[in-house]
C-alpha cells in the first residue's frame, strides 16, 4: 500500500533561502531552528514549521507590509532538505542527505542496498517524526525529508 506523499512542509534542520524583490538587505538563506522558526532583518523570528514554501511567502509578505514595505513580493525556495533515516537490513544504516524526488528503493541504494537477510518487497516507513504510525509500503513509495525507513528482515 502506497503511502499519499503530501506538499512538502517546512521543518527543523530545512535551509531556505527568501529573496525579498528589490530588497537584498531583507534576502538570505537561513536555517530552521529546533522549533522551525528563523529571524529575518526587520521583523524577527517567523515561524515556518508546517508550512509550505508559498505559505510562508504570504506569511513573510503580510509581516512586511503590517509597516514595513508597501507592496513586498517574496519568493521562497529550500536549498537543502532534512536528513531522512534508515535503518534494519542494509548495509550502511543511519542519516542521508534527502534527493528530490527520492523513492525508498534509491533510498536503499543509498545506504548500501540490502543485506542478504532483508525483505526487499515491502519496507516500514515512518512519516512524521518517531511517533508516527509505522506503514508497510512499496520501494517504489516517494520518500520526504524526515521519514525514518525500516527494512525489516525476511523469514526465510
Amino acid at each position: 500500500m502506497e503511502v499519499s506523499t503530501p506538499p512538502y512542509t517546512l521543518a527543523s534542520g530545512d535551509k531556505i533561502k527568501v529573496v525579498v524583490f528589490r530588497h537584498e538587505d531583507l534576502s538570505g538563506e537561513f536555517t530552521l531552528d529546533g522549533a522551525g522558526n528563523f529571524s529575518m532583518p526587520l521583523i524577527g523570528e517567523v515561524k515556518a514549521n508546517g508550512l509550505t514554501t508559498r505559505e510562508l511567502e504570504r506569511r513573510i509578505e503580510a509581516m512586511l507590509k503590517d509597516g514595513y514595505l508597501v507592496n513586498p513580493q517574496v519568493s521562497v525556495e529550500v536549498t537543502n532538505y532534512r536528513p531522512f533515516y534508515i535503518l534494519g537490513e542494509v548495509n550502511k544504516p543511519g542519516q542521508y542527505e534527502y534527493v528530490n524526488g527520492m523513492t525508498a528503493l534509491q533510498a536503499v541504494t543509498i545506504a548500501g542496498g540490502y543485506t542478504y537477510r532483508a525483505k526487499q518487497d515491502a519496507l516500514v516507513l515512518k512519516r512524521g517524526g518517531a511517533n508516527a504510525q509505522p506503514v508497510l509500503v512499496p520501494p517504489t513509495q516517494p520518500i520526504l525529508p524526515g521519514d525514518i525507513i525500516e527494512v525489516q528482515e525476511r523469514f526465510f
